[in-house]
């Protein structure tokens, strides 16, 4: 659905920044794809880039089989309705009602009114906010004003919705609707969103798939599972750390490294997904003369996909504790020995 090549951007102020440099970037139809970075990383030039509202310096974008930064202004302004796109700070017209302001990219498109209205309707009852059609912006609350924001996005039927930090404003609680309404556009149409953050948590909830991106250039992209699980980067180490790269209070597990004797060995064991929910350890216990003494643990979510993490002192006779270890291998048991270091 969309594809960036080579992507350059570079801006010229009293000083030269660039904000791109050689992005490529592969985001399927119907996803849900997440782009995170720290304030300055490039984040909100790469959407702009995306619906047209800058032009790279060098590069290609295409969305839906169309070259953006080969368009004329009449071609690109045609090709930007199939590109929603909402904001941090709503953008909403105050001297407008809420039907208004969904109504608004209709009216420029040259809809006809009846049409308008019904699609109105339509939108005020996917956003639930059919009792505040005749309500002004300054009458809602941030939730709602991002509902309003949402639905004005999706007037024109867009192929494409675009998010730039579209939950920064909100509570943590409003967050959450606002990310499940957000997932339930995507089942129900098949959109696919771009969503662009600086929080990590808003990844983990909703995306399919998630890029990094690091003073203008990814670093990695892959399926948010193995990212946030398996992170090959020390910038991405850094942004997920203390989410779903679960740590282990240092003085716990000093203690734990101090009380280890030769017939005991320190265990890192990450679960993802199915294994959560597998008595792995249990079985183990079974097969082997060994005894498991779990010290540390944490289960966390990856928007379906449930992640675990345990810290496990396992004893006994050193060819048991090897045949424990080796079991829990075969049963896909990621683990890392924490005696040492």
């Amino acid at each position: 659905m969309i594809e960036l090549r080579n992507v350059s951007k570079t801006f010229h102020t009293d000083r030269e920044i660039q904000a791109l440099k050689d992005v490529n970037l592969q985001i399927p139809k119907g996803e849900i794809f997440g782009i995170i970075g720290q304030s300055g990383a490039g984040k909100s030039t790469l959407i702009r880039c995306i619906n047209g509202l800058e032009k790279p310096d060098h590069g290609e974008i295409i969305v839906d089989g169309v070259n953006m930064s080969q368009l004329n202004p009449v071609q690109l302004r045609e090709a930007r309705k199939c590109i929603g796109m909402i904001f941090q700070h709503f953008n909403l017209l105050a001297s407008r009602t809420v039907a208004g302001n969904i109504a608004y990219p209709l009216e420029i498109a040259g809809v006809k009114r009846h049409v308008i209205k019904e699609r109105v309707d339509e939108l005020l009852h996917l956003v639930d906010l059919t009792d505040k059609a005749n309500a002004y912006p300054r009458q809602l609350s941030g939730g709602q004003k991002q509902r309003v924001g949402i639905a004005r996005a999706l007037a024109n039927r867009p192929q494409v919705l675009l998010c730039d930090e579209a939950t920064s404003a909100l509570d943590p609680e409003t967050t959450k609707s606002v990310l499940h309404l957000l997932a339930d556009i995507n089942a129900k149409m098949g959109l696919t969103i771009v969503l662009i953050t600086h929080e990590m948590a808003v990844i983990q909830e909703i995306c399919d798939k998630v890029a990094v991106l690091d003073n203008g250039t990814i670093q990695e992209t892959g399926s948010v599972i193995e990212i946030l699980a398996r992170p090959k980067t020390e910038v991405t180490k850094r942004m997920i750390q203390g989410l779903i790269n679960i740590q282990i209070p240092p003085e716990l597990l000093e203690r734990a490294r101090a009380s280890v004797t030769e017939s005991c060995v320190l265990l890192k064991l990450k679960f993802i997904g199915p294994q959560v929910h597998e008595p792995v350890i249990s079985a183990m216990l079974h097969k082997f003369s060994v005894e498991a003494n779990i010290l540390f643990g944490k289960i966390d979510q990856i928007k379906d996909t449930p992640f675990g993490m345990l810290l496990v002192e396992i004893c006994g006779p050193p060819d048991q504790v090897d045949q424990a270890i080796a079991y829990m291998n075969e049963q896909g048991v990621e683990m890392e020995v924490a005696t040492n270091g």
